[in-house]
């Protein structure tokens, strides 16, 4: 079953009913328990679905879509548990998102696909790349979590912070240092993304949210993928940020660099193409669309 539009009658069934998005999106019923909220636009022989990272949601993309659109059909998800998805808690872990996705494929029957993620969503792809060969064509990276490796120790201690009152209980001042942490170079354009999510911390989901995220977070690492990049069989576009103030984990890995983070993950990957951008931060869809549509549109071409 398939809603389309601003409002849809299952709103109750959202994890924010409150949110509101500037542009039509649609609602697809997984299974009895999970929707999927979706924007749709555009043509070509490929279509591109593009999944979003950590604490984000489907307008993380709305700077880059446009520039693919005349050639791609693209695909923008909010994962389970995000923006206007279904509500509720769920394990977060990439495997679960994985089986998603194939779910979403095969409700849509898609063809051609290539898989794009930004930060944990590029995780969520690789992930989905090894379960999911056949379905899957070519995948795009864009700063991807899991090509920095934890130790057991590690990991330990990131899940010693990473708790759902760590989310809940972040002051104004702190979402935005957050937001900013992202950006070479943040520029207004951010704003509405802000401000959504500090109208969250009043939503009635929220605690909800707070666990799914930190759940999510937890997910990657107790499902790391490094090991397993040399099996990825599908061509692979990677991107990275030089000035991404997120990877490496700069309490955990202060000696190693970005680019050598980039750079080791993507000799692991058979078939890969990296690229690494100036004046960049995490952020790298919003950042320079233009620069990563010209390279995808390359990639695909």
């Amino acid at each position: 079953m398939e809603l389309r539009g601003h409002n849809h009658p299952n709103e109750k069934t959202m994890q924010f009913p409150e949110l509101k998005y500037n542009f039509n999106y649609s609602i697809l019923h997984i299974d009895g328990n999970t929707s999927i909220a979706y924007y749709d636009v555009g043509r070509g022989k490929s279509t591109i679905i593009f999944i979003h990272g950590l604490s984000s949601y489907i307008p993380a993309w709305i700077k880059l879509i446009p520039h693919l659109q005349d050639r791609f059909r693209c695909i923008a998800v909010d994962l389970p548990g995000y923006g206007k998805s279904s509500a509720g808690v769920h394990d977060g872990t990439p495997i679960f998102y994985s089986n998603i996705i194939s779910k979403f494929i095969d409700k849509l029957k898609l063809t051609n696909i290539t898989l794009a993620g930004h930060s944990m969503g590029g995780q969520i792809v690789i992930a989905s790349a090894l379960q999911l060969t056949s379905l899957i064509s070519r995948l795009v990276l864009l700063a991807p979590a899991g090509f920095e490796a934890f130790s057991e120790e590690e990991k330990f201690l990131i899940k010693k912070y990473n708790t759902q009152q760590l989310y809940y209980s972040a002051a104004d001042d702190d979402i935005i240092a957050n937001f900013r942490s992202n950006f070479f170079k943040m520029t207004d354009d951010v704003k509405p993304m802000i401000y959504d999510r500090i109208k969250m911390k009043g939503w009635k989901n929220f605690s909800d949210y707070c666990k799914v995220v930190a759940r999510s977070l937890n997910g990657l690492l107790d499902y790391p993928v490094y090991d397993r990049l040399k099996d990825i069989s599908q061509p692979t576009l990677i991107f990275f940020g030089k000035n991404d103030r997120w990877i490496p984990n700069k309490n955990l890995h202060k000696n190693i660099t970005t680019e050598e983070i980039a750079r080791n993950g993507a000799l692991q990957i058979p078939n890969s193409k990296l690229i690494m951008i100036d004046e960049c931060g995490h952020f790298v869809p919003y950042e320079h669309p233009i620069i990563v549509a010209k390279e995808i549109e390359l990639f695909l071409s």
